[in-house]
């Protein structure tokens, strides 16, 4: 059994955990998308260092000769001990950064050594290629080149110098305190760096096989390798023999597939983590916008509870049936903010793809552009390639279509090939996906609008799509969003047709399931009245004493659902014009016991949302339901407030949310608003998860509670026997 001590701590410890949208969200690119990427481009870097080692950096084209054909001069000795002494360091940084990441090492320890590591190695790397292209440079320039593994030395320097300074950015944020030191990676993150390090592993060994069985150059292969895994295919690097064309088939199946599943680990963390930090931080800003706006405005009214502040706690009795009538302006005005806020969602929701979808676009024709000017100067000197031939093949290249027609011929242009195909292939499956949440989901949600209200009308029926239909052209202006009507909640709201995105969330084709939810509905509708045996055979047992009544309460939903069948059409008749009266039960379970099976059956229907793609989005209605199963009543104004401007000042002077009842805590309820900071439509979780949440903890006090109210009895019992043998022994 939970101790009182530790439920407090539980309960307080998940208050400051509400806050996350407030501060975390500010620092999750340096907490968890900067690692993150110096993890996986850690190796690259490592892998062109391996490039950079395993060839001379000087080749000399000789007479009547191409650059194709130009032969190596050996580098200084001091030159190669400097750059595998490079290499050994890097490969000690990535090691360290792994152990930090996997927890094996602390982070004061490992990323010391990874950051400095990292730096050196950049340092000596950009050392060596300055002195190649200085003093080790020989003339005339026009038949002395610089060899595929120079490019590679560069290319690596400039990656270690990139990842050292994302860490730099990391250990400072940690060092501020504002997120712990240590990694918490998830298994999609260590999936990345495992799997990158794996597709570079047979990207290199598969070259030196490749290099050996046709007689090429290392470097030449590892070019080969990059245009087949990442199915470019330009064709200039042919297989001659009968064993490279048989060994091709099973290594490009293998490598093919592992690179997409690496661009598929990328996808899923920017677009999936990304975008739910991203979404906390921008509905953030966006609400502080509309709440100052609105409270400068004549309607700043529906932000502050209707007649002011609400003297006095929030009203709790020992009977969960007793709450007070619903204050039906407090009600309708609730609505009206919960609306706000789902506004206020949209719009961001909306700006959000929109702006990953400008900020991949950007980025992808930024590597387009620069590449193809990269590659246009490269070839210029051996294939007099213009800028616009330079496009034409860096749209090839990024795109996979490889006609073959223009290929490159220099080191240059072939090393950046290698290295620009990491960045800008992962990024063109970024931009299509982006296209797919705006461009195509917006001619998709168009084509099937015009076909709802022409040839094939939804679910909803004809009116019903002709009112959303002009909403949207409107902008709202024809028919608001409270002229559509919304379905009820819980067991209301089963009595009514639903729309499309309720219908296929709430119906349970399982037969016992169908009769639970309706004999929760009867038995609360029954409490409610005060009317039927339910509630007089209920009322009768003690709530403690419920396990062992259970086959009793068993046979009772039995008798009560096969009631319900044979009424089916009463029943829906009385739900509707139940559901035409109110917008949300008047009452709770009246005990415990009802209570407590009440619970467990919402908590199966709110499980089965967490399963949904995209995510389970509640009316108000069944917020409102959700809420009072709770403990908190959206007709009572004692726990409303306004919303704060600025939340960050306004936390630090606010004492979290303690339970009642236990030594010296108070009830101490905050004031929240559904567009304050503190609303459940702010938390970063999904809301199925956050209701889950909350009615799990509210079962596990009640049947805590139960189980204290148990023991006393007991306790009680023990006493009175003793005494009662006291007695009869004197």
């Amino acid at each position: 059994m939970m101790e009182d001590a530790d439920l407090d701590q539980t309960v307080v410890k998940h208050a400051e955990d509400t806050d996350l949208h407030l501060n975390q969200t500010r620092w999750w690119v340096a907490s968890a998308a900067l690692p993150m990427v110096a993890g996986t481009l850690g190796p690259v870097a490592s892998a062109f260092s391996i490039c950079a080692l395993v060839k001379p950096w000087r080749q000399h084209i000789l007479p009547n000769s191409d650059v194709t054909k130009a032969v190596f001069i050996h580098d200084p000795s001091w030159l190669l001990a400097i750059n595998a002494v490079q290499l050994v360091i890097a490969v000690v940084a990535n090691f360290f950064l792994l152990l930090n990441m996997t927890k094996r090492v602390r982070f004061s320890i490992a990323q010391p050594i990874t950051i400095v590591g990292w730096y050196i190695s950049a340092i000596l790397l950009i050392s060596l290629c300055a002195t190649a292209s200085g003093p080790l440079l020989l003339h005339p320039e026009i038949e002395y080149v610089w060899s595929q593994a120079f490019y590679y030395g560069l290319f690596a320097a400039i990656i270690y110098f990139i990842v050292a300074s994302l860490m730099v950015i990391t250990v400072w944020g940690a060092q501020l305190g504002h997120y712990p030191r240590d990694f918490e990676l998830t298994m999609s993150q260590r999936t990345l760096m495992l799997q990158t390090i794996s597709f570079l592993t047979y990207l290199l060994v598969g070259a030196l096989v490749f290099s050996h069985v046709e007689g090429w150059l290392y470097l030449d292969a590892v070019y080969w390798a990059d245009v087949t895994l990442f199915t470019i295919g330009l064709g200039d690097v042919p297989l001659q023999t009968k064993l490279g064309r048989g060994l091709m088939i099973p290594y490009a199946l293998i490598g093919i597939t592992t690179l997409g599943l690496v661009i598929g680990s990328i996808r899923s963390l920017m677009l999936d983590r990304g975008k739910s930090r991203l979404d906390a931080r921008m509905l953030e800003k966006k609400r502080r916008r509309i709440v100052r706006r609105l409270m400068g405005s004549s309607k700043g009214e529906v932000l502050g509870p209707v007649g002011g502040k609400e003297a006095g706690p929030h009203p709790e009795s020992e009977s969960h049936g007793s709450a007070k009538g619903p204050n039906k302006a407090e009600l309708e005005r609730r609505q009206k903010e919960f609306q706000l806020m789902r506004k206020i969602q949209d719009q961001t929701s909306k700006r959000r793809r929109w702006t990953a979808m400008a900020v991949s676009t950007t980025t992808w024709a930024i590597l387009w552009l620069v590449g193809a000017k990269i590659f246009q100067v490269s070839e210029a000197p051996y294939q007099g390639w213009s800028y616009f031939d330079g496009i034409y093949f860096s749209f090839q290249a990024m795109t996979t279509i490889g006609y073959g027609d223009m290929t490159p011929v220099s080191n240059a242009a072939k090393a950046f090939l290698v290295f620009w195909s990491f960045l800008a292939l992962p990024t063109l499956t970024i931009l299509i996906s982006n296209a797919g949440d705006t461009v195509v989901k917006g001619v998709r949600d168009t084509t099937m609008l015009l076909g709802n209200i022409t040839i094939l009308p939804g679910e909803r029926g004809y009116r019903m799509d002709i009112k959303h239909f002009l909403s949207r052209l409107s902008f709202g202006v024809l028919f608001s969003e409270d002229a559509i009507q919304e379905s009820p909640p819980g067991f209301l709201g089963a009595a009514q047709p639903h729309s499309d995105d309720d219908e296929d969330e709430d119906i349970d084709e399982d037969e016992d399931g169908e009769g639970v939810e309706s004999a929760r509905g009867d038995f609360t509708s029954q409490n409610n009245k005060g009317q039927g045996p339910c509630r007089d055979a209920l009322s009768s047992q003690d709530p403690s004493s419920a396990d062992s009544n259970g086959s009793h309460l068993r046979r009772l939903i039995s008798s009560k659902m096969n009631a319900i069948r044979r009424n089916a059409g009463q029943y829906e008749k009385e739900k509707i014009e139940q559901t035409s009266k109110t917008s949300v039960p008047d009452h709770l379970p009246e005990t415990g016991a009802t209570y407590r099976l009440v619970l467990i059956d919402e908590i199966r229907r709110v499980s089965k949302h967490l399963q949904h793609s995209p995510q389970r989005r509640y009316t108000y209605k069944e917020w409102a339901w959700y809420l009072k199963l709770i403990g908190e009543d959206e007709s009572d104004k004692s726990t409303h407030g306004t919303p704060i401007k600025d939340p960050q000042s306004a936390k630090d002077q606010e004492k979290p949310r303690q339970p009642g009842g236990h030594g010296d805590k108070v009830d101490e309820r905050p004031k929240w608003s559904w567009v304050g900071y503190r609303s459940p439509l702010m938390d970063t979780r999904d809301e199925a998860e956050w209701i889950l949440d909350k009615l799990t903890r509210k079962l596990q006090e009640e049947l805590q509670a139960a189980v204290q109210e148990k023991a006393a009895e007991d306790g009680a019992g023990s006493v009175d026997d003793m005494e009662r043998r006291g007695r009869a022994g004197s």
